[in-house]
């Protein structure tokens, strides 16, 4: 009888698919043609179930590892029992060895029929799946249909063995467990557990220097002086750059000196004059848009600039910025009354910029009534403050004002007053002057003055414009 080799251990060759089982015979169901094994293993792996039920249909190979009660059982029993009843179609592959202590049969049996594999839960097993369950599994077939060709090889490399690990959890906390944090950081940012400075030594009394952050600078420089600009008169207000570094005003009559002293040492008024044309309109594009306005695509959205000019050197400044900002694809419109009597360096700048694309006007009235992009104020004079008590200057300051467009003053005068035309942004040259208190921001420009210019006229200087032109300064 086949129940008569219940314990002994089996191995049983499901084939390429599932593979070999190895266990201890339980049970043998007549009815059911079907074999179950307890403490099974899996292609020399522990299975997670106590026991696996197998299907007649499925096995390819029985062989007996170990036989129960063999002391009292002739090997002809042996060959029936390796022949059980549940298995009918079963067909000898090669004769019976019979081993001290050890006996060993084998069997072949082919069917192509789906393989199935019944899994019996433990009892009192609270698992949800049921006292049994069935697994359907299928050949892996390759290239894509049914007529694609089997790779044994890819399959015992990354298939088998690994269907019967999905029940068993990670444990995440106990692998995480074995990853010392803290050494590791101490290793990298080269100090101890306890939080102090690692120091290596290559040889005995030569010490490495310490190790620094990503943050840290390695090399030592000395102090930062943040007041480099000193200057004999002081104008009364302090600014500083983004940078921190103190940038004095000076008074008037300073700022006159410094300049006329550039002009001996060869830095004419017309250089100076086209260093302070091209820097504002610098500025103006920035403000303007820069690259996001100023684009070959957005011709027909073309900015407008309104320039507000006098007769004097700031409006000469003025027409020579509005010259660079025509040559740029900006619509520029100056605006210059017919004086009787202008500086030559007006008259020079208004027969450069006539070469230009831009407009004049000699009207308030031709002005434009809608808002514009930016308005450039150049109507005040250092040397006439009797100007803003003119009808024209009047005029052009209430249209500014009423334009509502942000305004920029270059080289504005010096006026305990309010300014007439409120400015959103003042630009000063070489050394800020002590503007009255306004909401305008104040920018520095490099008119291009050598530092021996400076002290010629007391003045230490050190250059806070760094890689730029033009600066914003904050009040100090």
């Amino acid at each position: 009888m086949a129940t008569d080799w219940l314990g002994s251990v089996v191995s049983i060759n499901c084939g390429l698919t599932l593979g070999v089982y190895q266990g201890e015979v339980s049970s043998v169901d007549h009815a059911s043609q079907t074999i179950s094994l307890r403490q099974p293993y899996h292609n020399g792996t522990r299975c997670p179930v106590p026991e696996v039920t197998f299907s007649a249909t499925d096995i390819k190979e029985l062989k007996f590892l170990d036989i129960q009660n063999t002391t009292n059982k002739p090997s002809t029993d042996r060959r029936a029992a390796a022949e059980p009843s549940f298995m009918p179609s079963v067909h000898h592959g090669h004769s019976h060895r019979v081993a001290q202590p050890h006996v060993t049969s084998s069997s072949s049996h082919s069917s192509n029929a789906p393989i199935t594999i019944l899994r019996r839960a433990p009892t009192g097993s609270s698992n949800s799946r049921g006292a049994t369950q069935a697994i359907p599994k299928k050949p892996s077939v390759r290239n894509g249909g049914a007529g694609g060709s089997m790779r044994p090889k890819d399959d015992e490399c990354f298939r088998d063995g690994t269907d019967e690990d999905l029940d068993a959890d990670f444990d995440f906390e106990g692998n995480l467990a074995l990853f010392d944090k803290a050494a590791v950081f101490s290793q990298i940012d080269g100090t101890n557990r306890h939080g102090n400075r690692a120091q290596h030594h290559s040889m005995p009394g030569d010490q490495k220097p310490l190790s620094y952050r990503h943050d840290e600078n390695i090399l030592e420089g000395k102090p930062v002086i943040y007041r480099q600009i000193t200057v004999p008169q002081h104008g009364g207000k302090e600014y500083c750059t983004d940078s921190g570094l103190v940038v004095p005003s000076v008074p008037y009559e300073l700022h006159k000196r410094l300049l006329a002293a550039a002009e001996r040492w060869g830095l004419s008024f017309e250089r100076r004059l086209e260093t302070v044309g091209v820097c504002s309109s610098q500025m103006a594009l920035t403000l303007l848009g820069g690259p996001n306005r100023l684009t070959p695509k957005n011709v027909h959205q073309r900015p407008t600039v309104v320039l507000l000019c006098g007769p004097h050197i700031q409006g000469a400044q003025g027409i020579s910025c509005g010259r660079h900002l025509a040559n740029h694809e900006v619509e520029v419109i100056l605006f210059l009354p017919n004086f009787l009597k202008m500086h030559e360096s007006v008259t020079s700048e208004v027969t450069l910029y006539s070469r230009s694309s831009g407009k004049q006007v000699a009207s308030i009235k031709d002005l434009p009534a809608s808002p514009v992009d930016l308005v450039i104020n150049c109507l005040d004079c250092h040397e006439n403050g009797l100007l803003r008590e003119q009808s024209w200057y009047k005029s052009a300051a209430d249209w500014a004002n009423q334009n509502r467009a942000p305004v920029l003053s270059i080289d504005p005068a010096v006026s305990e007053q309010h300014q007439t035309v409120e400015a959103k942004w003042t630009l000063s040259l070489g050394l800020p002057l002590p503007l009255a208190e306004a909401e305008s921001r104040v920018y520095l420009c490099d008119i291009g003055i050598p530092k021996s210019v400076f002290q010629e006229v007391g003045i230490h200087y050190h250059s806070p414009f760094g890689c730029k032109f033009v600066i914003p300064l904050h009040s100090a």
